[in-house]
């Protein structure tokens, strides 16, 4: 699964990476910004198939515009890829509400024996990718309009397999372009999914600080000193 990520760029560097623009009013409520730290249940920048020249603010976590409260959300961060176009909750969003989820890294754990080790998985040269998602909108008992996503997990790549045994289903840019056309189908926009180029992507311990919630700082992207080396897909 993927339950954790970054998006440490500045509101500039993430328009100039989507050609798209925050609106005045959404970023305003984009707090904070840098997020070093993302959880499901934070507000977080996605571009949608409805508006790809926008940069929405949707909350982690899906909720179907069927269920009954919002807490259905925290059981739906993440679609398997293998099942997408059979769950109930995923069939329609993946054809006619897919988005891209913008960050910089994201993080898994390592299991060691009984214990855990919190790593951070980044591109090399450290920019901005994404990983393709599904978007919904559901009405609360006031009445209220949410907008919610899920990021769409995949088996590991080369790089990923030691590490654990799910990803997101980070997309090229060329694929991302592909993933919110309208005009492509839900088996053909699933079926651009592949694994990510390993050799692009490099992982590294960090502080296991960023198992909680509450913690939120620049120093939770630092490597640990005691890191042997950085995996690198190049390595593999």
């Amino acid at each position: 699964m993927c339950g954790r990520s970054s998006l440490t760029k500045t509101e500039k560097e993430i328009e100039a990476r989507f050609n798209a623009t925050f609106y005045s009013d959404e970023l305003e409520r984009y707090n904070p910004l840098p997020n070093f730290n993302v959880a499901p249940t934070h507000m977080m920048p996605v571009i949608t198939n409805m508006t790809p020249n926008k940069i929405d603010l949707y909350r982690w976590g899906l909720i179907p515009f069927w269920a009954k409260n919002e807490k259905v959300g925290y059981k739906m961060i993440n679609a398997r890829i293998e099942t997408l176009l059979e769950k109930p909750a995923f069939k329609s969003a993946a054809k006619s509400r897919r988005c891209l989820v913008p960050m910089d890294g994201f993080y898994e754990w390592k299991r060691e024996g009984k214990n855990k080790t919190p790593y951070r998985i980044t591109m090399q040269d450290d920019s901005i990718f994404s990983a393709a998602g599904l978007w919904e909108s559901w009405e609360n008992h006031k009445g209220e309009e949410v907008f919610s996503f899920t990021i769409i997990t995949q088996p590991p790549n080369r790089m990923m397999e030691g590490i654990h045994d799910r990803m997101p289903a980070i997309l090229t840019k060329d694929q991302e372009q592909m993933w919110i056309d309208n005009n492509l189908s839900a088996e053909d926009a699933v079926s651009i999914i592949q694994p990510y180029p390993s050799d692009l992507m490099m992982a590294y311990r960090v502080d296991s600080r960023v198992g909680k919630v509450s913690e939120n700082d620049a120093d939770l992207i630092v490597p640990i000193d005691d890191t042997p080396e950085l995996i690198q897909g190049s390595l593999f």
